[in-house]
C-alpha cells in the first residue's frame, strides 16, 4: 500500500491543513502520515480530511498527534461540507454568514456597542438562523463561555447555525485554555466560508 509522511510539526494555522489538502489532491497514495504538535492542528487535519470523504485515525506519541489518513479509492469523494442555499426571502437572515470581527458593535462608546452587540444576537435569534457565524479578532470574545451573549449562541447553534472560532485569535487573546461555543477553526476553513455560495455580512 502507497503512503506518504508529512511532517507539520512547527507549522503555523493554517499550514498543516494546506500541506494535508495538497497531498490528498495529488492523488497516487492509498494513505498519508501527518504529523503535527498541537491539538488544534490535530483537530483541524482530521476534520478536513472527514469532510473530504476519508478516513482518519489519530495517535498521540511524544507529545505529537500522528494522524493515518486512508483515502476513498486513491482518490478525495468530493464532498460540500458546506449548507446549500435555498431560496431566501428579503430580508432575511436564513442562508447568510456573519463574519464578526469585534465583540462591540459600531464606532463610539463600547459600552453602547455592547449593548447593540447583544441586540443583534438576540434579534439573529428571533429570525431565521443564519447559515454561520465566523469569529475572528477580537470577536472570539463573545463565543467564550460567559460572554453576554452566550445564550444568544447556544440558541443560534441548537437552531443549526455553525459556529467558527478562530484558533490563532484565541491564543492570542490567551484564551485558548477557556471553554469556545462551536468549532476552533483556521484560515482555510473560513476563507472557504467567505468564497461560497452564501452572502456574507461583516460585523467589525
Amino acid at each position: 500500500m502507497n503512503s506518504k509522511l508529512i511532517d507539520c510539526r512547527g507549522l503555523a494555522c493554517p499550514l498543516p491543513v494546506i500541506e494535508t489538502k495538497k497531498a490528498i489532491e495529488a492523488g497516487g497514495d492509498e494513505r498519508i502520515l501527518i504529523i503535527v504538535d498541537n491539538n488544534a492542528a490535530c483537530e483541524n487535519v482530521s476534520r478536513f480530511a472527514i469532510n473530504g470523504g476519508c478516513k482518519v485515525d489519530v495517535n498521540e506519541k511524544d507529545g505529537n498527534y500522528h494522524l493515518e489518513i486512508t483515502l476513498p479509492g486513491n482518490k478525495v469523494e468530493e464532498r460540500d461540507s458546506l449548507p446549500r442555499g435555498k431560496n431566501i426571502e428579503e430580508g432575511s437572515t436564513a442562508g447568510k454568514v456573519y463574519f464578526i470581527t469585534t465583540n462591540s458593535l459600531g464606532q463610539g462608546s463600547t459600552d453602547l456597542g455592547d449593548v447593540l452587540m447583544k441586540s443583534l444576537m438576540i434579534t439573529l435569534t428571533q429570525q431565521d438562523p443564519p447559515v454561520a457565524l465566523l469569529f475572528l479578532n477580537a470577536g472570539v470574545y463573545l463565543a467564550i463561555e460567559g460572554s453576554p451573549v452566550w445564550e444568544q449562541l447556544m440558541d443560534l447553534a441548537h437552531k443549526g447555525t455553525k459556529i467558527l472560532v478562530c484558533g490563532t485569535c484565541l491564543k492570542y487573546y490567551k484564551l485558548d485554555g477557556k471553554s469556545a461555543m462551536g468549532t476552533i477553526s483556521n484560515m482555510l476553513e473560513v476563507n472557504t466560508w467567505l468564497t461560497g455560495p452564501h452572502q456574507v455580512i461583516t460585523i467589525g
